[in-house]
């Protein structure tokens, strides 16, 4: 990945696709191209996207088969799937050309209503769906679609509090898009979609008569503290024996291929002899983060682990390693007050924090805070403020580019 040009000359953004059980069942990949009318290497694109999302499993197999299929207007529509990745591509040209490539088998591509009703598209577009592709509309047409495009599309993509779209576009499944909150995400769930698009982050957190945090969470911020204090080793494992299921998480994670180590942990002691202490925090960070047993919890669980993980991908070319820890923790707790529905300032009170990770978190200053809203502009998709925040701090295109798809694959090996 570090050997491709295209990452130069695209902004990249990213969200969930959230399911009837809040699982996180698909990323939305947002592709920007800084010359929306200009040639794109397509393929190399598209190898990017492969190294995130492999069409293929370890065993050579492939991961979710295509199915060609002769479209016969009227019939009745097959039953679609969710691919694990959709991309959203922001550029007439840059689709036209991802559409003319073969299909992926683990990515869905996103048509505007607007272009799906142009008489040029509409060859590409059942073309692309005969070969296998899956295809998403988004937003209602103006006028009635030919049956032959119409069936070329798998789900419809349309606003979270739209009214239902009904027999409009031919009986699709529909995904909501912009939903913000856990309430919202309901509600478009309850009107009939099979999933909604974004992050349902701007919950807003009570100030006060809050109850404490969980006991399984306790346990956590108190190894957390005794870790910063490096007490001995059985006193930490004494803490941690309160609830045996958090160790057995934190060695699923620690053994995980996204850490990395050639030898299998097999205890907290070992633990703390590999990594030492400073090292071994963040990934309690980590279990903090992930400690919710709330089903409605879990697309901030999945949020707080990529944007540790891409903050900590944006100072991996520092040289700093006490820069990047830090980082790391200070992306996986920027939800903590959104997770266990307390203030930021009042948790990191109970949880030792380096003192740049608080000043990001609590005053909204300091040298981490202008990553933190870059993470957040990333989320949100928004290509105009992603490249104003990369320009500030003077991270080239590229860089960020290779950051955010690392960040994407080692969450995926964590997941």
């Amino acid at each position: 990945m570090h050997d491709l040009p295209i990452l130069g000359q695209v902004a990249l953004g990213y969200s969930p696709v959230i399911d009837r059980q809040h699982a996180v069942v698909a990323t939305r990949l947002t592709v920007f191209p800084d010359q929306p009318d200009a040639a794109t290497d397509v393929d190399a694109l598209l190898a990017a996207v492969d190294v995130v999302w492999p069409p293929e499993a370890g065993d050579g197999t492939p991961a979710l088969s295509l199915n060609p299929r002769p479209l016969r207007p009227g019939a009745a529509r097959p039953a679609a799937t969710l691919r694990p990745v959709s991309l959203n591509l922001a550029g007439e040209r840059l689709l036209a050309d991802v559409l003319a490539a073969p299909p992926r088998p683990q990515a869905m591509i996103e048509v505007p209503a607007f272009l799906a009703a142009e008489p040029a598209f509409a060859e590409r577009l059942i073309a692309h769906a005969e070969a296998g592709g899956t295809l998403l509309i988004k937003g209602r047409p103006l006028g009635e679609l030919p049956a032959a495009v119409l069936d070329a599309f798998s789900f419809a993509i349309v606003d979270h509090d739209a009214a239902p779209i009904g027999a409009a576009l031919g009986g699709l499944a529909e995904l909501r898009a912009g939903a913000r909150t856990m309430g919202a995400v309901d509600a478009a769930l309850q009107r009939g979609a099979v999933a909604t698009l974004g992050w349902p982050s701007d919950e807003p957190v009570a100030r006060s008569g809050r109850p404490g945090v969980p006991p399984d969470v306790q346990v956590v911020m108190q190894l957390i503290q005794g870790v910063d204090r490096e007490e001995p080793v059985a006193r930490l494992e004494a803490v941690l024996k309160r609830d045996p299921t958090l160790g057995f998480r934190l060695l699923r994670y620690l053994n995980s291929p996204a850490f990395g180590l050639s030898v299998e942990i097999s205890s907290f002691g070992h633990a703390l002899m590999m990594l030492g202490y400073q090292r071994l925090k963040r990934w309690l960070a980590l279990l903090l983060a992930s400690s919710s047993r709330s089903a409605a919890a879990k697309p901030l669980m999945y949020e707080a682990v990529r944007r540790g993980l891409l903050m900590e991908e944006m100072a991996r070319d520092s040289g700093d390693a006490e820069m990047r820890g830090e980082m790391f923790i200070c992306g996986v707790f920027s939800l903590l007050d959104q997770l266990l529905q307390q203030p930021a300032a009042d948790l990191l009170k109970s949880v030792p924090v380096p003192e740049r990770v608080r000043q990001a978190l609590v005053d909204e200053t300091g040298p981490f805070h202008p990553y933190l809203e870059l993470v957040r502009a990333i989320e949100q998709e928004s290509g105009f403020d992603i490249r104003e925040r990369a320009e500030g701090l003077l991270l080239a295109r590229a860089e960020l580019n290779r950051a955010v798809l690392a960040a994407l694959a080692a969450a995926r090996a964590l997941d």
